[in-house]
C-alpha cells in the first residue's frame, strides 16, 4: 500500500512540482471562470447555437493552429522565459474583457476576439508546460505526474464554474473575467522562482523553428506510437466536443436555469474528473490502456444520450459527473501515451503534435455539433454525436496504443568519433551516409527484418531518403545508404539515438561479421568526404 501511495503523490513531495503545481492550481481555477462567463455572457448577447459553440471554437481553434510552431519554440528556446512572457500576455487579455464586461460595452466580436487571444496563449503554454513535467519528476514518476497535473485541472474545474455561477448571479457578470485576470499573477510568480530546466552541454547550433517543425512531423510520421494516440484521440474528442459545446444551452433551454445551474452542471463535471484522477492508478493496475479508453468512451456516449433528452435536473448533475469522470479516464491515458511515445528532444513539439489535434478535433466538433442544432435541436445534435462515437470507436478498435515498455532515453550508442565531432558545420548542403554491412549466410532473413526498423530509425532522426542493397556477386554483403539535409543534422541524429535503438543495434551486431561506415558532402561544399 505504502508503495501505491508513494507511486501516486510522490511528485508533490518536490518543491519545485508542487509550487507549479499549486500555482497553475489557481491559475486554472481562474481560467474555469472566466470559460464560464464567457459561455453565459454569449447566452446574453446571442443565444444562437452556433454564436454559443462559436465561443468553445474559439478557445481550442488557436491551439489548432499555432500548437506546432508553439512546441518547435518550446523545444528550442528557454521554457522558463516563454512561459513567464506568455502569461504575463494573457494577463493583459484578460483585464482587457474584465474592464469591458464591467462597463457594460463587451460585444459578441471583442467577446470572440479576446477569447481567440487567450486560446493562443493556451497553445503556447501547453506544450512548454507538459514538456517540462518529465524534468520535474523521476521516471517512474512520469504517471504520477501527469495524472497529478490532471487532477488539478479538474479540482479547478470543481471550483472555477461553481464560484463563477454564485459570483455572476450574486456580484456581477465582470467579476469572474477579473479573478481571471489576477490568477495570471500567481502562475507568473511561480515560473519566476523557478530556476528553469538544468541545461545539458549542447554543441550544434540551435534549429530555426521552420526546421524544428519539420523535425517534428517527421518524427510523428514514423512514429506508430504516437500516430495511434492521435488516431484514439481525434475519434473521441471530435464527439466528446459536443457536450462542452452544448451544455450552456442545456442549461439555459432544456433546463430552464440560470447561471447558477449551468455552474453546477460544470462542477458536477469537474468532481466526476476529480473521481476519476483519483482512481486512476487502481484503474490502470487493473485494465489495459485500450480498455480505460473504451470505458471513457462508452461513458461519454452515455452522458451524450442523457444530455440530449434532460428534463431533470438532478439527472442532468448526475451526467455531468459521468462526463467529468469519463473524460479524465481518457484524456489522462492519452496523454500519458503521448508522453511515453516522446523522446526528450521532441517532446514538446511531440506533444503539441498531440495538442493540435485534441483541440483542432474539439474546435471542429464544436462547430459542427453548433450547426446541427442551429439547423435542427440541440436533442439531435447530442444524439448524433452519441451515435457517432459508438459508432466510430468500433472503427477504431484495431488501433492498438499498448506501448508502455518502449524506452526512449538518450544513448550513447551511436556516438561519432570526435574528429568528426569537432567539425560542426552549418553548411546546406546534404550529406549521404553508406554503410557497409558482411552478414552472416544463416542470418540474412533477420537481418533483413532488422534493417527495416533501422529504416524507421534513420528517417525517424533526421534522414530524408533511404536505401539497401546487395553487392553484386556477393550474396553476404550488403550497402545501406541514407540521405540527410546537412552535416549538422546527421549530427543531431546521432545525438537523437534511444535505449531501444541500441538494442536494434545489438541485435544487429549479432548477426554482422563486418561493419564500415562512410559520410559522403556534395561535391559543390569544402568538404570531400570522411569514413
Amino acid at each position: 500500500m505504502a508503495k501505491k501511495h508513494s507511486s501516486s503523490w510522490s511528485p508533490l513531495r518536490n518543491r519545485v512540482f508542487f509550487m507549479l503545481w499549486m500555482a497553475t492550481l489557481f491559475s486554472n481555477i481562474g481560467t474555469w471562470m472566466n470559460d464560464v462567463g464567457a459561455g453565459w455572457l454569449m447566452t446574453n448577447l446571442s443565444p444562437d447555437p452556433v454564436m454559443i459553440a462559436a465561443i468553445q471554437a474559439m478557445t481550442t481553434l488557436p491551439v489548432f493552429l499555432l500548437a506546432l510552431p508553439a512546441g518547435a519554440i518550446a523545444d528550442i528556446f528557454d521554457k522558463r522565459k516563454l512561459l513567464i512572457f506568455v502569461n504575463i500576455l494573457m494577463l493583459c487579455a484578460a483585464t482587457l474583457l474584465a474592464i469591458l464586461v464591467y462597463l457594460n460595452v463587451i460585444s459578441i466580436g471583442w467577446l470572440l476576439f479576446i477569447t481567440f487571444i487567450l486560446g493562443a496563449g493556451a497553445a503556447f503554454l501547453g506544450p512548454a508546460w507538459q514538456a517540462i513535467v518529465p524534468s520535474l519528476v523521476e521516471p517512474q514518476e512520469l504517471k504520477a505526474g501527469i495524472a497529478l497535473n490532471s487532477m488539478g485541472i479538474n479540482i479547478s474545474r470543481a471550483i472555477g464554474p461553481a464560484l463563477a455561477g454564485i459570483l455572476i448571479s450574486q456580484v456581477g457578470l465582470y467579476l469572474p473575467f477579473l479573478l481571471n485576470a489576477i490568477s495570471f499573477i500567481a502562475i507568473i510568480l511561480a515560473v519566476w522562482l523557478w530556476k528553469g530546466e538544468e541545461k545539458s552541454e549542447q554543441n550544434l547550433p540551435a534549429e530555426s523553428v521552420i526546421a524544428a517543425m519539420i523535425s517534428g512531423l517527421r518524427y510523428a510520421r514514423y512514429s506508430p506510437a504516437l500516430i495511434k494516440t492521435i488516431i484514439r484521440a481525434a475519434s473521441f474528442f471530435i464527439f466528446a466536443s459536443a457536450y462542452w459545446a452544448m451544455l450552456p444551452l442545456v442549461a439555459r433551454i432544456s433546463l430552464q436555469g440560470d447561471a447558477t445551474l449551468y455552474g453546477i452542471l460544470t462542477t458536477s463535471i469537474g468532481i466526476g474528473a476529480v473521481c476519476g484522477a483519483f482512481s486512476l492508478s487502481s484503474l490502470r493496475e487493473r485494465f489495459s490502456t485500450g480498455t480505460l479508453i473504451t470505458l471513457g468512451t462508452v461513458g461519454t456516449s452515455i452522458v451524450l444520450l442523457i444530455f440530449a433528452v434532460a428534463v431533470s435536473k438532478y439527472l442532468a448533475i448526475l451526467a455531468s459527473a459521468i462526463a467529468g469522470f469519463s473524460w479524465i479516464i481518457t484524456l489522462s491515458t492519452l496523454m500519458v501515451s503521448a508522453q511515453t511515445a516522446l523522446p526528450n528532444w521532441v517532446r514538446a513539439r511531440g506533444l503539441a503534435l498531440y495538442l493540435t489535434v485534441f483541440s483542432g478535433s474539439m474546435a471542429s466538433g464544436s462547430l459542427i455539433w453548433g450547426q446541427i442544432a442551429s439547423h435542427t435541436s440541440v436533442t439531435i445534435a447530442l444524439l448524433s454525436a452519441a451515435i457517432g462515437i459508438v459508432l466510430v470507436w468500433l472503427c477504431v478498435l484495431r488501433v492498438k496504443i499498448e506501448h508502455d515498455n518502449i524506452n526512449l532515453q538518450h544513448s550513447d550508442h551511436f556516438a561519432l568519433p570526435d574528429e568528426l565531432l569537432n567539425d560542426v558545420s552549418i553548411e546546406k548542403e546534404p550529406v549521404m551516409v553508406s554503410v557497409h554491412y558482411q552478414v552472416k549466410m544463416e542470418y540474412h532473413d533477420k537481418y533483413l527484418n532488422l534493417m527495416n526498423k533501422l529504416k524507421i530509425i534513420r528517417l525517424r532522426d533526421g534522414g530524408y531518403s533511404w536505401g539497401l542493397f546487395a553487392v553484386p556477386d556477393k550474396t553476404d554483403e550488403f550497402i545501406e545508404m541514407f540521405m540527410v539535409s546537412s552535416w549538422t543534422e546527421h549530427l543531431r541524429q546521432h545525438d537523437r539515438a534511444t535505449i531501444d535503438d541500441n538494442l536494434i543495434q545489438q541485435q544487429l551486431n549479432e548477426v554482422v561479421q563486418y561493419k564500415k561506415a562512410t559520410h559522403y558532402f556534395s561535391a559543390f561544399s569544402q568538404k570531400t568526404g570522411y569514413q
